[in-house]
């Protein structure tokens, strides 16, 4: 890291592919996931490419990276990647560059391509056992059943099984996870038929927990066989599902927070958002139109 000597220049600095790897060590330390260290790192280093060779960074740059991704990339990512890039430089000790973040409505209805419902949910699983693959029907069970998010998968255990419970460590935050009887023994079923005695459930061939982009393929695969829009595919999205579907039956968002493990009730609620066409029907429902 090279900070200038003189007055004039003081707020001109030169980064270095050092400050990058620092910054992905001190988030280690911090105990951040491995999903967040990622996509922080990720983020920071979209900032590195974008001010060239010359690393130069200044308050200006930083403006006309803000306007850039204006341009390129929807508000709330937008958003998302200034919020890793000001993490970084409070790191580096360079707060004065800090912008501020875009202004974003709260996201209030769901876009009506991307609801996934529960009867697609159950095709997309029957599809699975269908074509043999039980592994990734159990996986999308288990988020659609308990809202885990899917990076919490390593956390269901052969020893978690058989207490009955999942205890979930992320996010500096430890929860217990419910598991219903009729799913446990699933999973218990699948552990006695694949030989696991131990560890996670969740495994590659060579024994090493999934990773996120490989239970996406598989579940990419199985949409068209279950007649599921690609856009509703992904394994956050049954995490989503699960969130308006007990939200729909007991209205508590308290306690779906606690379930999620959700530090706000404010992201609770993007998470049961609804589609518009239901909103509509609600309105409808009330009759006050003779």
């Amino acid at each position: 890291m090279h900070h200038s000597e003189n007055n004039a220049t003081i707020h001109a600095m030169t980064l270095s592919q050092e400050d990058l790897e620092r910054y992905g060590e001190c988030l280690a330390q911090r105990e951040k996931s491995r999903a967040t260290l990622d996509k922080y790192v990720r983020d920071v280093r979209r900032f590195f490419v974008y001010l060239g060779e010359d690393l130069l960074l200044t308050k200006e740059r930083v403006l006309q990276y803000k306007a850039h991704l204006e341009q390129y990339y929807r508000l709330g990512s937008a958003n998302s990647m200034l919020t890793a890039l000001h993490s970084f430089l409070e790191f580096i000790g360079r707060e004065d560059c800090r912008v501020k973040l875009f202004k974003v409505q709260r996201w209030m209805f769901l876009p009506e391509d991307k609801e996934l419902h529960a009867e697609e949910y159950k095709r997309l699983v029957a599809a699975a056992r269908s074509a043999g693959k039980e592994r990734i029907a159990l996986i999308m069970e288990t988020v659609g059943c308990t809202g885990m998010r899917e990076s919490e998968l390593t956390f269901v255990t052969v020893e978690a099984l058989q207490n009955g419970k999942i205890m979930v460590n992320n996010k500096g935050k430890c929860r217990e996870v419910c598991l219903i009887p009729a799913l446990r023994k699933k999973l218990l079923r699948f552990c006695k038929k694949r030989g696991l005695v131990s560890g996670c459930v969740f495994v590659s061939r060579t024994g090493k927990p999934l990773h996120r982009s490989q239970i996406w393929k598989e579940m990419k695969k199985l949409g068209a066989q279950a007649g599921v829009s690609p856009q509703k595919v992904f394994p956050h999205n049954l995490r989503h599902m699960f969130a308006r579907a007990y939200y729909k039956k007991y209205r508590n968002i308290g306690y779906l927070a606690d379930i999620l493990g959700h530090s706000s009730v404010d992201t609770t609620r993007i998470y049961t958002a609804t589609s518009g066409a239901v909103h509509r029907r609600m309105l409808e429902g009330l009759g006050l139109v003779s």
